[in-house]
């Protein structure tokens, strides 16, 4: 089994250069503190903090700038490998995709099952991907860490619990993403990131944001998207965001909610004598293969076939022979705060007929 390096960061980040109101250095020492090793900052249609010099190591942090191409309250998408912003106005979904993949990018649909609030309607209409049939897309936000959780709550009080405690409040992403994610792999590789949405949101005052909701340093403790890289990262910008932008496109990649327990060193892959190993978003030919999970730590592993469960196990380990085709994909959970919870979502192995 070739080495594979686990690296832990944040995805959808908005700094002073949009509408958040921390500065690149200050979104780098937040994610210092979590023990992150990236940060991918995506500000609406911007990539000034690449222009100013900001893209790169942060006293341990690599920071890489994307862009989240924002058309009005839809079809916001997670850009990465521009040399300049994306111009939107009146393009379609696929106009997006294909402007983007024409300018030698990639991305991934932003919060694109969004739906708004039922409760409180004035405050949340949602802001949805409209064509999750369009073609050339890299794969998509699975779970947004604000806006999902902040679409199912259905009271004042509940909004406060989140607010306070965001760990206690956050169990699973909505069943629907996952459903519509199983139905879009059975058709096409589509890699699966978490989103935090992070903005602290406040009011920066004199260098200073002295009142703010959902720092960047608390969100950053929660949702996480974990790369399985070929390389480690050795402090060069141009080899580690090539090291990163290659484990992103491949789906060399696994999301954790680090703060039930740390995620580091989860493995998802499959093996066969005939065509040896393959890993997480690897297309495998059909035969007989071995799964195999391995956790950090003991938990319920269920793994995924077709949007069915087809193995589960209590503990750190779990193997399952098979030959059906499909889409595999690895589920955890613990317990904590006083019910299960998901903890790991991996992305799949595709093994196709």
């Amino acid at each position: 089994m070739s080495p594979l390096h686990d690296l832990a960061g944040v995805v959808h980040v908005h700094s002073t250069y949009s509408d958040g109101t921390g500065t690149v250095p200050e979104i780098a020492a937040a994610a210092r503190s979590n023990g992150l090793d990236f940060v991918l900052l995506t500000d609406h249609d911007t990539l000034a903090a690449r222009d100013e010099g900001e893209e790169g190591w942060h006293d341990g942090v690599l920071v890489l700038v994307g862009e989240e191409v924002s058309p009005h309250r839809e079809n916001h998408y997670l850009a990465f490998g521009l040399e300049r912003p994306i111009a939107h106005a009146g393009l379609s979904p696929q106009a997006i995709v294909d402007r983007v993949n024409e300018a030698g990018g990639f991305g991934f649909l932003s919060h694109p099952f969004s739906k708004g609030s039922e409760r409180f309607r004035r405050g949340g209409q949602g802001m949805p991907w409209r064509d999750l049939e369009c073609h050339g897309y890299t794969g998509l936000e699975l779970w947004s860490f604000v806006t999902d959780t902040a679409e199912r709550v259905n009271s004042i009080r509940q909004l406060l619990r989140f607010i306070a405690a965001p760990g206690r409040f956050i169990d699973h992403p909505p069943r629907r993403n996952l459903e519509r994610w199983d139905d879009i792999c059975s058709r096409r590789r589509c890699v699966a990131l978490g989103g935090v949405d992070a903005h602290q949101v406040g009011i920066r005052i004199k260098g200073r944001v002295p009142l703010r909701l959902m720092a960047y340093r608390r969100s950053f403790r929660h949702l996480r998207t974990h790369l399985l890289a070929d390389a480690p990262l050795r402090g060069d910008l141009e080899h580690d965001r090539r090291v990163v932008y290659a484990a992103l496109r491949a789906g060399r990649a696994y999301l954790a909610v680090d703060s039930l327990a740390p995620a580091h060193g989860f493995r998802f892959w499959a093996e066969t004598s005939e065509r040896g190993t393959a890993e997480m978003g690897d297309e495998a030919g059909s035969g007989e293969w071995v799964f195999r999970v391995q956790a950090p730590r003991p938990a319920r592993l269920v793994l995924i076939r077709d949007g069915e469960a087809v193995s589960r196990t209590a503990g750190a380990a779990l193997e399952h022979w098979s030959d059906e085709p499909g889409v595999y994909r690895v589920e955890a959970y613990l317990d904590a705060h006083g019910r299960e919870r998901t903890w790991i979502l991996s992305n799949p192995i595709y093994v196709r007929a």
